[in-house]
């Protein structure tokens, strides 16, 4: 296991068999993404991207809880164009997250709110431990969602559903998360890392670049059915010209487990 420093110490990335794990690690503050940790992350899961040796990422929060979301002491009197700004970092990092090449797993423990939800939502796979709270009051701050959560809550739960969680400020428990389909799965309180770098394990086995591919396309490509069709056969006519497409086909008429390459 090896440990890349991406600031002081506010956020950490680990690579551990081909999976990096992102903590976010500020507990004094819940893990608030103030605007140090904003950029810190959006490192964090650059270089994670940029790594040839990771193949999935895992998303975490240090001191028992995911994230508190958006700092509110750092939230001051803006011009407009100060705040378009800095959505630039924002929409960066939230692409990278919900349309990267590598999969990416949440393990939400403790508070997920706000930007924080939005965060834990754009993941490929989202794990909540009991006891944990989920939930994006931006309507009651006189705000309306960020982070990609007008995309990625929707996706998750449907618009019907999302209306609901974020026009009304919900708060859900993790049993109630996972019934919705705000997150895949729950686990004990304390488990979520462990379960969900065994889900970015099994993510690690797959051929890099069909998960690309697919991450992409479901992103992207994939709300009507031409739009459907379209993403298949662009994606489909790449996947079908690469290495690891025809290592796939050699093991299995080998009766042998493939070795996939990314190529």
């Amino acid at each position: 296991m090896s440990t890349m420093n991406t600031g002081p110490l506010l956020v950490t990335l680990q690579k551990r068999d081909g999976i990096a794990i992102i903590e976010l690690n500020n507990p004094a503050r819940r893990n608030a993404l103030g605007a140090q940790v904003r950029e810190l992350l959006h490192t964090a899961v650059r270089t994670a991207i940029d790594d040839g040796e990771v193949r999935a990422i895992v998303l975490t929060g240090a001191g028992g809880h995911f994230s508190a979301g958006g700092d509110i002491t750092e939230m001051r009197e803006r011009s407009i164009l100060e705040h378009r700004n800095r959505w630039d970092l924002l929409t960066s990092l939230t692409r990278m997250i919900a349309r990267g090449p590598k999969p990416v797993v949440s393990a939400v423990e403790g508070s997920a709110m706000g930007a924080g939800l939005s965060l834990a939502a754009l993941a490929d796979y989202a794990i909540a431990a009991d006891g944990a709270k989920l939930g994006a009051a931006f309507v009651r701050m006189g705000l309306v969602p960020d982070l990609g959560a007008l995309w990625s809550v929707q996706r998750r739960v449907g618009p019907a559903r999302a209306r609901e969680i974020l026009g009304l400020g919900r708060i859900l428990s993790a049993d109630q998360a996972e019934r919705v389909g705000l997150v895949n799965e729950r686990c004990e309180t304390g488990k979520a890392l462990e379960r969900a770098i065994e889900v970015a394990r099994e993510y690690a086995q797959l051929p890099p670049l069909a998960a690309a591919l697919l991450k992409a396309a479901l992103a992207e490509g994939a709300d009507t059915l031409d739009a459907a069709l379209r993403s298949e056969m662009e994606c489909q006519s790449l996947a079908m010209t690469t290495a690891d497409h025809r290592e796939a086909v050699a093991a299995f008429l080998e009766k042998r487990q493939p070795v996939f390459t990314g190529s």
